[in-house]
């Protein structure tokens, strides 16, 4: 329980800092970016990966560019969930879908599958 919660505050890191840095991505308040960040989770989690295996032929044909493409219509989904996030058009979602990957992707990498900071240690031998 903890991981999902952990998880859903960094999808609202990243939707922030999509909205502060993209325009065409706007977020409302507070309780629409939690409300978009618990939305996009659940468009990642059941719908992406149904989209990911049917668009498989575009995706290789691309060498993996059309990720983008379906990236993009995740953010879309996700904004006509919910009220207070938009996203306005193709390339404002593309580019906001980049900003919020790399920032989940820089913050998860702190984060272990349970939840729990990870800080590895190396300790060397004289």
């Amino acid at each position: 329980m903890k991981g999902i919660i952990v998880r859903t505050l960094i999808i609202a890191l990243g939707i922030w800092v999509a909205d502060k840095l993209v325009p065409g991505v706007y977020v409302g308040s507070g309780v629409s970016l939690v409300f978009a960040a618990i939305a996009l989770g659940l468009v990642n989690a059941l719908i992406r990966p149904l989209i990911v295996l049917l668009t498989l032929p575009f995706t290789l044909v691309t060498l993996g560019l059309f990720l983008l493409v379906v990236n993009a219509a995740m953010l879309q989904l996700a904004d006509w969930f919910v009220s207070g996030f938009s996203v306005d058009g193709f390339f404002s979602a593309v580019f906001g879908s980049i900003v919020i990957s790399l920032v989940s992707w820089a913050a998860s990498s702190f984060v272990g599958p349970q939840g729990r900071y990870e800080v590895m240690v190396r300790r060397e031998r004289l």
